[in-house]
């Protein structure tokens, strides 16, 4: 039961968190009326602009108050929630029938729904939700203490699916235990957007679930599918599950084409053109009609029988084209691991999937190697030996998408921005380059945020004009598997990340050999 001292204690702390979080809001709205009497003395060369940037550096640390007073409340609201039920169990008869239990548990979830002014599944869910974080306390405590947000919490709970208790706890250490053997690297959890934390959570879980990735996506590859819901207005919606470089490469595809499509005499936004362009491939008969004329046909036409030749064509997928990176560990490209690889864009793809990529969409695929013994970048592969094409690709590879904090922007239009200027003395090298979409461009060159320095290896942080700074997002990266070693793919799956560094069941000269031999043999 939840009900002992643990329980208590947690209470305990949550409700202090609670009080002193309402502590700071108070304190920080007394100021507020400090500054509405107005300052004692000029505090600087013009006290109205002064009285209004305290005020809104005032807001500023009230919403990041308010933040984290809402995770706490969802942590008190999660373990009430989880207690709840555990207390209706305690209340049933050893003896009761299944029946009985079944309907007790449903009474008591009704009663949560009511009492919240939710339906019954989001109930459900949230109890669900709720046990998952009690099995991970250290989940729970950093929802407590507000350092994550229920967002961020939820997201543990959900991709600990799979991994069994042990999979589950490492999963949480990882990424809130700093003291753990290998703890995540880069910005906080609770500093980063929850989509970008989910992206970090999920590649972990790719890498140390219990059952491989070739596997699980065996399956998962069965219920590809396409579905189609009627909505208001007289649209309606249409969504494909797919394997996820298909889906991808589909993304990209349509997008460069649609960017194709713009012109001063365009009228249609880059949104409209998506589905526009794909609604145009999709229902033309010929790979020859024209994108922009199609994209305006008569409805009828989807009704109308495949043209010879294109029934031929419907049954077989064809091999996805597009100019993203595929980042694969070496020996994973030689067929001797199954580890991993990840999709820029998407993120973990099974081995086989890489090495069809790699092999088949090579004049679109840009593959990266990673180094056996410490996952660090070991080359790019390229068709183009332009510098500034190979400048760009090394800026995705490290920055992954748009810099900016919070931004997901990761399209072919992002830009390569000096982080010190030019004119100013900058250089023209990866240290002192940055991705920028271009919102967070201009931007940048018209107000005072600006970013810190990057590295070879590592993006730039940015710092607000208020003063506060955000970390920047570096990758999670893991040493590869070596082949041969069992007990390193136990450790790897079954806990926290290891890489022996006695490489001897494989020989080190066999390593290197099998990578030179790869290496020089390409064309």
């Amino acid at each position: 039961m939840g009900n002992g001292a643990g329980t208590k204690a947690g209470a305990a702390v949550v409700m202090e968190g609670i009080h002193a979080s309402v502590g700071a809001l108070d304190a920080l709205f007394l100021e507020e009326a400090r500054l509405d009497v107005g300052p004692a003395a000029p505090a600087g060369p013009d006290p109205v602009v002064d009285v209004l940037q305290r005020k809104i550096d005032n807001r500023l640390e009230r919403l990041a108050v308010v933040a984290r007073l809402e995770a706490q409340l969802a942590a008190a609201k999660a373990r009430d929630a989880a207690e709840i039920l555990e207390l209706q169990h305690a209340m049933i008869p050893p003896n009761a029938s299944l029946q009985d239990r079944s309907f007790q548990e449903m009474s008591i979830i009704e009663e949560i729904a009511g009492v919240l002014t939710v339906s019954s599944p989001a109930a459900g869910a949230l109890i669900t939700q709720a046990r998952q974080l009690r099995s991970l306390p250290l989940a729970l405590d950093a929802l407590s203490a507000g350092t994550i947000s229920w967002q961020h919490a939820k997201i543990l709970a959900d991709e600990t699916h799979g991994l069994g208790p042990a999979g589950a706890a490492a999963m949480a250490a990882h990424f809130l235990d700093a003291d753990a053997p290998h703890p995540a690297r880069g910005a906080a959890p609770g500093d980063l957007v929850p989509s970008r934390f989910r992206a970090k959570v999920r590649a972990w879980r790719e890498r140390h679930h219990p059952e491989s990735l070739e596997k699980r996506h065996a399956k998962a590859a069965t219920d590809r599918r396409m579905e189609y819901s009627p909505d208001r207005d007289g649209m309606a919606w249409l969504s494909l599950y797919l394997p996820g470089d298909t889906a991808s490469a589909i993304w990209n595809r349509t997008t460069a084409l649609a960017r194709g499509l713009q012109g001063p005499n365009e009228s249609r936004t880059l949104t409209q053109l998506r589905p526009d362009t794909a609604a145009a491939l999709l229902l033309s008969t010929s790979d020859t009609r024209n994108t922009r004329d199609t994209a305006h046909e008569d409805a009828a036409h989807a009704n109308a029988a495949p043209a010879e030749g294109d029934a031929a064509r419907l049954g077989k997928v064809p091999v996805p084209k597009a100019d993203v990176l595929v980042t694969v560990p070496v020996f994973s490209l030689l067929g001797l691991t199954d580890e991993p690889a990840m999709l820029d864009g998407y993120g973990p793809i099974p081995a086989s999937m890489a090495r069809k990529l790699v092999a088949d969409g090579a004049a679109s695929f840009h593959r990266v190697l990673v180094d056996p013994r410490d996952g660090a970048p070991l080359e790019i592969g390229r068709t183009s030996y332009r510098l500034t094409k190979a400048m760009k690709q090394a800026l995705r590879l490290r920055d992954g998408k748009c810099t900016f904090p919070g931004c997901n922007n990761r399209t072919s239009d992002n830009e390569a921005d000096h982080l010190k200027a030019w004119h100013h003395g900058g250089t023209t090298g990866i240290s002192n380059l940055a991705q920028l979409c271009p919102k967070h461009h201009r931007l940048k060159h018209n107000s005072r945020w600006k970013p810190t320095p990057g590295t070879k290896t590592q993006p730039p942080g940015w710092t607000s004009p208020t003063g506060r700074h955000y970390k920047a997002e570096h990758h999670d990266w893991e040493p590869p598997w070596w082949p041969g070693n069992p007990a390193q793919l136990q450790a790897v799956r079954g806990g926290p990340p290891c890489c022996p560094p006695d490489l001897a069941y494989i020989g080190q000269s066999r390593a290197e050999e099998a990578i030179d031999k790869f290496l020089h043999a390409r064309p």
